[in-house]
């Protein structure tokens, strides 16, 4: 499948905020972000030059911040809202559950990639395994009660022992829980839309496709 291989600090520049795309390096000096906190392109920068937003505009920005946080391309972000919008409920607070319950999401938010990028490449090179079968599918949906677990010769990776070690966020999520010496995490229910950490505003995402 195709993916965005640009630069992924133009993309936080282009959204006016931090995706944390890369993982520890956003919270450093390093972070592009942090030096040139403007749009990309010749006149980001210019002084006096201001972007005004119509309406859509401003939907379409908060569509592009969450797709990009996720790492999804357009197609199969319409493809979750389609499934969110036929689910009983809030269609935004559906959308946001079905993209923090794929794997390379839940990879990331117990600790043992450091972004969803990384996520992915370890899910596809088949380091993950689900209640003990080995899964090599990034948008996998995992559900309540589903085990997930790095395989027991990959626990030596450099990349998932740093991720575990600069891992500091875990505790706070109530919806999994994660042994970092078995290497395992479980999910004990699907998030509700206040265990999200996400500041959008997926209201606007369902106004956007709404139109």
């Amino acid at each position: 499948m195709a993916r965005y291989t640009g630069p992924s600090c133009k993309l936080c520049r282009r959204e006016g905020t931090k995706l944390f795309l890369k993982g520890s390096r956003c919270n450093s000096d390093k972070c592009a972000f942090e030096k040139r906190a403007y749009i990309p392109g010749e006149h980001g920068n210019a002084k006096g030059f201001r972007r005004r937003l119509s309406d859509y505009g401003i939907h379409l920005r908060e569509k592009q911040k969450v797709r990009r946080i996720y790492g999804i391309l357009e197609k199969q972000f319409r493809k979750y809202f389609k499934m969110a919008a036929k689910k009983s409920g809030i269609t935004g607070e559906n959308l946001l559950q079905f993209l923090e319950c794929r794997l390379d999401n839940i990879i990331y938010r117990m600790g043992f990639a450091p972004s969803r990028k990384s996520a992915r490449q370890i899910v596809r090179h088949g380091h993950i395994l689900v209640n003990g079968r080995k899964v090599n599918i990034p948008s996998f949906l995992v559900r309540s009660d589903d085990e997930i677990s790095i395989k027991e010769k990959s626990r030596g990776m450099t990349l998932i022992q740093e991720a575990m070690e600069a891992s500091t966020e875990v505790s706070n999520y109530e919806w999994f829980e994660v042994d970092k010496d078995q290497f395992m995490g479980k999910i004990l229910s699907i998030p509700t839309r206040i265990q999200i950490p996400l500041d959008v505003d997926e209201r606007l995402i369902v106004e956007y496709y709404s139109k």
